[in-house]
């Protein structure tokens, strides 16, 4: 969750706040959120009245809990279709999923973390919306890495700092030392891995999605399961998945994206 700097005043900090109800996945109490809040009860009272106010939050007087108003909701669809790679790649993504019979995730960089914009499985489709706005880690997600690695150093820099390291697994990187020596191996061949690194089972195969310019659009990944294959096995895709890659970049080319390369401090 990021925190306010210094110089974004009330604004920032009341952003804090919703982020705050954002992270809770589910409608929370007052309570709760000052359990953890940096800010005085009467000073989060205040923030989360403005929101609520403005329709950002939504309160229920009888359950007493703040919840994501549907202001946000409407923003927030806004936002997806002008700032996301989402519109613009869906059908590379669905062609893809349909073509290589796993799941495709596409993900972008948001604060040195992974933002998921799309999930296909053409197995089991789920509504592309619903499913978008998942926050992973960087460190250890194999979309993660692919855009890690061909960020420019100063954005590394940061991103490196942003990272829990913490070892889900036990092939977990756990280290900067560690994932930078895999970024710079991801650099050379352009692919990058999770190599059940985030969950037990799960492994995919990740390519950067980079504008003409080598700025970090986003990243897609093919993921499937242990139980059903193999990385060697997933290694055959990388062909499809950089010439999928290229599509989405060529073709968002004539849209206007917000600088995801340059992280939140």
């Amino acid at each position: 969750m990021a925190q306010a700097n210094a110089g974004d005043g009330t604004v920032g900090k009341a952003l804090d706040a919703l982020d705050q109800v954002a992270s809770m996945g589910r409608p929370v109490r007052f309570a709760e959120l000052l359990e953890e809040s940096a800010y005085p009860k009467a000073t989060l009272y205040r923030f989360l009245q403005t929101l609520t106010n403005q329709g950002m939050l939504s309160y229920d007087a009888r359950s007493q809990t703040y919840s994501l108003g549907v202001r946000l909701v409407r923003l927030a669809h806004a936002a997806w279709r002008q700032s996301s790679l989402a519109p613009i790649a869906r059908p590379y993504v669905e062609d893809l999923a349909r073509e290589v019979q796993a799941t495709v995730h596409l993900a972008q960089l948001d604060g040195g973390q992974v933002l998921y914009v799309d999930k296909q499985n053409p197995s089991n489709p789920i509504n592309m919306y619903s499913e978008s706005g998942k926050v992973g880690p960087g460190y250890c997600t194999g979309v993660g890495k692919a855009m890690l690695a061909f960020v420019d150093e100063a954005t590394l820099e940061r991103a490196l700092t942003q990272q829990t390291y913490h070892r889900h697994t036990e092939n977990t990187l756990c280290s900067p030392q560690e994932l930078m020596e895999e970024l710079r191996e991801i650099r050379k061949t352009g692919i990058s891995f999770d190599r059940e690194e985030h969950e037990m089972s799960i492994i995919c195969l990740a390519v950067p999605i980079l504008s003409s310019q080598d700025r970090v659009l986003g990243a897609i990944s093919v993921t499937n399961s242990t139980h059903r294959t193999s990385l060697d096995e997933l290694k055959k895709f990388a062909p499809i998945l950089k010439a999928c890659a290229k599509n989405i970049a060529d073709t968002a080319e004539s849209w206007r994206f917000p600088e995801h390369d340059k992280l939140a401090k």
